[in-house]
């Protein structure tokens, strides 16, 4: 079992990083929802108390009437901070869980980041934003959305894109939240996977937020994504503890993350 004071730190460190347009506090659920993109840690209901567990059908109805305003699905990201209580109501509703992602964290001083090509994060959000929707192969119509979002991160923040031959192939986000270094959004595009570049992509980031006085680094990786597990794992990141989604089986549809 983590130890609930880590596990609120990097949710809390997760937040600012990657922050919603609308976040509303009913008890210890935070209900984040963003229009202008439709990522599911924009759009979810995050419950942050392992006791509060009063009144949990009025509360789930509450937030999809909210949700329902901003035309999105209700989506919990249940947490160990979630009360088991509410994963029980869930179940008993035969809401699907998915997309269980894995927390990593390592000391800066135990990574293996050193080596490779030096990259200093662009400057341009703009070019960045054109470069990750590319190599992450997403919709175009996501870049006013994705821009908003980047923008709006307090903490300082590093954006990193490599090329081959003037052509983005890798990208990643690294925001250094005082002794931490967070990884977000890492892709490589489809057709220049297997030649290090992810690796590249974040030592590049890890040292840069290192050289700012990072001592820390951490992420969140999907489970199901086995190469890019192995790769943190290579680099010395172990797992802290895990989250997944919870979505009703009607009216499912596209979701990003």
């Amino acid at each position: 079992m983590p130890r609930l004071a880590l596990v609120r730190r990097l949710e809390a460190a997760g937040f600012r990083a990657w922050p919603a347009a609308s976040i509303q506090f009913d008890g210890s659920w935070q209900i984040r929802l963003t229009a202008g993109h439709p990522s599911k840690r924009l759009n979810s209901v995050n419950p942050l108390d392992p006791s509060d567990r009063r009144d949990i059908e009025r509360r789930v109805e509450m937030a999809a009437r909210r949700f329902e305003a901003y035309d999105r699905q209700l989506v919990f990201r249940q947490s160990p901070l979630a009360p088991k209580e509410l994963d029980a109501y869930l179940d008993e509703l035969g809401w699907e869980r998915f997309e269980e992602t894995a927390v990593m964290s390592a000391p800066m001083s135990e990574l293996d980041i050193d080596g490779g090509m030096d990259h200093l994060p662009v400057r341009d959000v703009g070019r960045y934003v054109d470069a990750s929707i590319r190599v992450h192969g997403r919709d175009p119509s996501l870049k006013a959305g994705l821009t908003e979002v980047l923008s709006s991160i307090k903490p300082p923040s590093g954006l990193f894109v490599i090329e081959d031959k003037g052509n983005p192939v890798s990208t990643a986000l690294c925001v250094h939240d005082k002794e931490l270094a967070g990884i977000y959004e890492l892709a490589t595009h489809a057709e220049a996977r297997r030649k290090g570049r992810g690796r590249d992509v974040v030592c590049a980031a890890l040292r840069w937020a290192r050289h700012r006085g990072a001592t820390k680094a951490w992420l969140q990786v999907e489970t199901a994504n086995e190469a890019a597990y192995g790769l943190y794992q290579g680099l010395g990141f172990k797992e802290v503890y895990r989250y997944s989604f919870r979505r009703s089986g009607e009216g499912q549809g596209a979701v990003s993350d």
